[in-house]
């Protein structure tokens, strides 16, 4: 065993680390030196790394250590280690002997693949802004069906936040059952699964026939939800094309144009609320959210869900100013991508990214029935994982 590129899982008698996902058979530890700073290695190709004692003891995978039916944790490296453990390689193995008995071993790959050098990959890539002539991937019902098709339009999800699904049976509550192939339907005040069409007595603008401009569903929940599908089983109307922008390519644009409005947008918090007969809900908090490198986490832009501004009056008008920039970069032509949805097709987006919305429609030249519901990304990101266990 002479290569880093070896996939086999753990062979007869190698220790065991607890794991669903595959690691490698090797390269095989051919020194293992206890130093100040830890346990020192080094494998076959050469490669080396040195792991504290705590981190060694943290990790050990044997029954006592971890449950072997949930795999979870069950030691707890309160203390640090003062006294420490005899070392020895067992077939390219790390075995250790602790000084209160307790012994631990490790598989010469599952320690390839977790020392700190190693470049951590993940099945699960990373965001990946619109360019200009930016064009969703499109994937068959068919074909969603399999291993392959899911993966594909998982990634396209994960990645691009936005994908539509073609050629689907023109069958109520298949969005449902597409949803709960990933994980259970994100339920709201609208229920799990929802209907878009126009209604008498909305409680909501998506249940008429009016323009819809580009917005995030339910900004005034602590966290909206992530990931909608919307499948359509009639759009005989006149009118009603879907709208959608990348919030994290319009972020971009507003911190190359005016990186103030960024910080203003980013750093004051605001309220949202939506209240009917019987609902109120509300929360409060800024319509961008950046991480601490200044990548977008969320957008929170609906403008009929913005209450009443609660700024200190210094503020205000500098507060609108930057609102109305980011209005006018999402709902420029440049940024808003536009297509007809037809009977068969589901457009996927995720929520707190990408902005959806849609032109009007004549209610009265034809039929106009969506189905929606919403996911968690975290769902989509562990199933995808799930299926990548197989490559």
């Amino acid at each position: 065993m002479n290569s880093a590129l070896e996939t086999t899982l753990t062979a007869p008698h190698s220790p065991e680390m607890g794991e669903l996902n595959p690691y490698q058979t090797g390269p095989a530890l051919t020194q293992a030196t206890l130093t100040q700073k830890g346990v020192a290695l080094e494998w076959q190709d050469g490669q080396q790394t040195t792991l504290p004692l705590r981190w060694l003891r943290d990790h050990c995978a044997c029954p006592a250590c971890r449950h072997p039916q949930t795999r979870e944790r069950l030691y707890l490296p309160l203390e640090a280690i003062t006294e420490p453990p005899n070392v020895a390689l067992q077939d390219g193995h790390l075995h250790l002997q602790w000084q209160d008995g307790h012994t631990s071993a490790f598989h010469r790959g599952w320690l390839y693949q977790r020392r700190p050098e190693a470049e951590q990959m993940s099945a699960v890539p990373n965001i990946r802004p619109w360019v200009d002539n930016f064009a969703p991937e499109h994937i068959r019902h068919s074909d969603f069906l399999t291993p392959q098709g899911e993966k594909a339009w998982l990634t396209a999800m994960l990645r691009d936040g936005l994908a539509l699904m073609t050629d689907g049976p023109l069958v109520e509550e298949e969005v449902s059952r597409l949803a709960e192939r990933i994980g259970p339907q994100r339920a709201t005040n609208f229920g799990a699964r929802f209907d878009v069409r126009s209604k008498p007595n909305p409680n909501n603008a998506a249940y008429t026939a009016v323009g819809l401009p580009l917005h995030i569903d339910l900004p005034n929940w602590r966290h909206p939800p992530d990931i909608q599908l919307l499948y359509c089983l009639q759009n005989g109307a006149s009118g009603g094309e879907s709208l959608f922008a990348d919030g994290a390519r319009v972020v971009e644009a507003l911190r190359q144009q005016d990186p103030t409005a960024l910080a203003i947008l980013s750093e004051t918090p605001i309220d949202f609320r939506f209240q009917d007969e019987t609902h109120d809900i509300a929360t409060r908090a800024p319509v961008i959210t950046l991480d601490s490198a200044g990548n977008l986490v969320e957008m929170r832009l609906n403008n009929w869900i913005r209450d009443a501004l609660h700024l200190p009056v210094e503020q205000m008008e500098a507060w609108y100013s930057a609102y109305a920039l980011l209005w006018k970069l999402f709902h420029s032509e440049a940024h808003q991508l536009e297509f007809t949805l037809l009977p068969g097709q589901m457009v996927a987006f995720d929520n707190r990214r990408v902005l959806h919305g849609r032109r009007e429609f004549d209610p009265n030249s034809g039929a106009r029935h969506l189905q929606g519901t919403y996911l968690d990304r975290d769902m989509l990101a562990s199933r995808l994982r799930v299926l990548a266990r197989n490559d």
